[in-house]
């Protein structure tokens, strides 16, 4: 399986001398050249009808060029049409495809990885996330293109390495927005805020997100200008859901936006951070000494305490709001679903609903229905759309109050062999004898999305065991409900973690 949680991702590295090895780089040491983009190309194309319209957007990342290039050939090897989107952010991208009603689009990123990396991730037509099942069928058909005998004339490679159309996805991207800030003001209320500091990871949003914000009322300065490069010491990719810095820390900090702070009033937002293909947002507001992260379910919530109606929350396992049964609204009735971890699974799981909608993911991703540029609604994870619902929302005047956050502890285990955990063989049941041992019989449990996910829970006491998708580890998450004692949970985490070390980093 190529595919991770999101997509193929790893270290772009010059391609080797064969598509076999090219897919070994990747299996095996986590590397992604131009020679696997044109094979995952191939296979994309058949499976599109002949003739079927691609479009392409990419982040500004050093080697995404040579991605880009290879994909097109590949695609086009294929019998498609290919459409470039040019610079743009992820739902920019995601706007983009249904917009040129494509077949499927393709956007080159490592999203918050380094900028050393990339990737591809693959909307169908309706603008989802591929599926499992479609991610193992391009696999195999990969391994498939790589051991036939495809001989490609050099003297082809030019005309099929050039874009059929050109489509300017950023700019599409922004009128959408512009859209979506006149939905939000109605739905709430127009922003409030004054001035706000912005970092969107050097990705597109660094071009026009200050100017766009000024039009809209909120002086706003881009501070991801000043990085070197794209998600380096910038973005919301290297900030975790519970930090928090005193002032004196702050000014020390490497990130470009933290030490671009300034000593102010507490309770106020002061900045919002967007990660490098801009699919996810998250805030930061100040505090008696100091700031810290508003996260996204912090971020869900202020958009439901000033709700109207009925709505779909869907939350990921890693979040808070998955362990609430009531939020306690003004007028707004919340259905819950717990999904897998992934922006997909929370539009899988909210897709067919007729409610209004929210995913959420404590990480910033927040899924919303957009307007679809054919009529109607579709599904989307937008970090600066996520920012403009959180402001007109808090600028309400009338709000339920906000949700008691519980206890939340998050370890990950690197390097890890995540060969060894597969939620359901002796080292899982050995983990689970350390839980049921330090906290009574849990419930065990897994989700659609996360085949090596061992949840176990009981009475507002949740422990999440999963390993990484795009890197060597294994996560290892604890939730505890507002109001509960929390020391035999993190008593049983530690044990949990210690022997987990012990199994898979050797």
């Amino acid at each position: 399986m190529l595919f991770g949680t999101d997509g193929i991702r790893g270290e772009v590295v010059d391609s080797p001398n064969s598509d076999e090895d090219a897919i070994s780089d990747l299996l095996e040491n986590r590397k992604v050249s131009a020679r696997l983009m044109k094979l995952v190309g191939e296979a994309l194309s058949r499976n599109v009808p002949v003739g079927s319209q691609v479009i392409i957007g990419w982040d500004n990342r050093p080697r995404n060029a040579e991605l880009v290039e290879a994909l097109t050939i590949g695609l086009h090897l294929g019998g498609c049409t290919v459409i470039h989107g040019g610079i743009c952010a992820t739902p920019g991208l995601h706007n983009a495809l249904l917009e040129t009603e494509s077949a499927l689009g393709c956007m080159i990123t490592a999203s918050h990885n380094p900028v050393s990396d990339s990737g591809i991730k693959v909307f169908d037509s309706f603008g989802f996330k591929t599926s499992p099942s479609l991610e193992k069928e391009i696999s195999e058909l990969v391994v498939q293109l790589a051991a036939e005998e495809r001989e490609v004339d050099e003297s082809e490679l030019s005309n099929l390495s050039t874009p059929d159309t050109i489509f300017n996805a950023d700019s599409a991207h922004q009128n959408l927005l512009i859209v979506r800030l006149a939905e939000f003001s109605g739905m709430f209320a127009p922003p409030s805020i004054d001035k706000i500091l912005i970092d969107s990871s050097k990705g597109a949003a660094s071009e026009w997100l200050s100017d766009f914000l000024s039009k809209a009322g909120i002086e706003a300065e881009e501070v991801s200008v000043s990085a070197n490069a794209l998600n380096e010491n910038c973005g919301a990719g290297e900030f975790n859901p519970m930090d928090s810095w005193t002032w004196e820390e702050a000014a020390k900090d490497p990130h470009v936006l933290i030490n671009s702070l300034k000593k102010t009033t507490a309770g106020q937002i002061i900045a919002a951070a967007l990660d490098g293909d801009g699919d996810r947002c998250l805030f930061i507001q100040s505090t008696e000494n100091g700031c810290r992260i508003v996260d996204g379910d912090e971020m869900a919530d202020h958009i439901l305490r000033s709700a109207n109606g009925d709505w779909h929350l869907a939350a990921s396992i890693e979040s808070d709001l998955s362990l609430i049964s009531s939020l306690g609204r003004l007028d707004a009735e919340v259905h819950f679903s717990q999904t897998a971890v992934g922006d997909r699974w929370l539009s899988n799981s909210l897709k067919s609903s007729n409610s209004n909608v929210l995913g959420v993911e404590d990480s910033g991703h927040l899924v919303m229905a957009s307007p679809h540029p054919q009529g109607g609604r579709c599904l989307v994870g937008d970090g600066v759309a996520s920012m403009l619902a959180v402001l007109c929302a808090m600028a309400c005047e009338e709000r339920a109050p906000a949700f008691t956050k519980g206890f939340k502890r998050r370890v990950s285990i690197s390097p890890s062999d995540r060969s060894k955990w597969t939620g359901d063989n002796d080292l899982a049941n050995t983990v689970e004898h350390i839980a049921n041992k330090k906290l009574g019989e849990m419930n065990r449990s897994g989700l659609v999305g996360e085949s090596n996910l061992m949840l176990l829970e009981k009475d507002g006491v949740s422990l999440g065991i999963r390993n990484s998708g795009t890197q060597a580890k294994t996560n290892v998450s604890l939730r505890v409900a507002s109001g509960k004692d929390y020391s035999d949970a993190l008593a049983a985490m530690d044990q949990i973690v210690k022997a987990l070390r012990v199994e898979l980093s050797n």
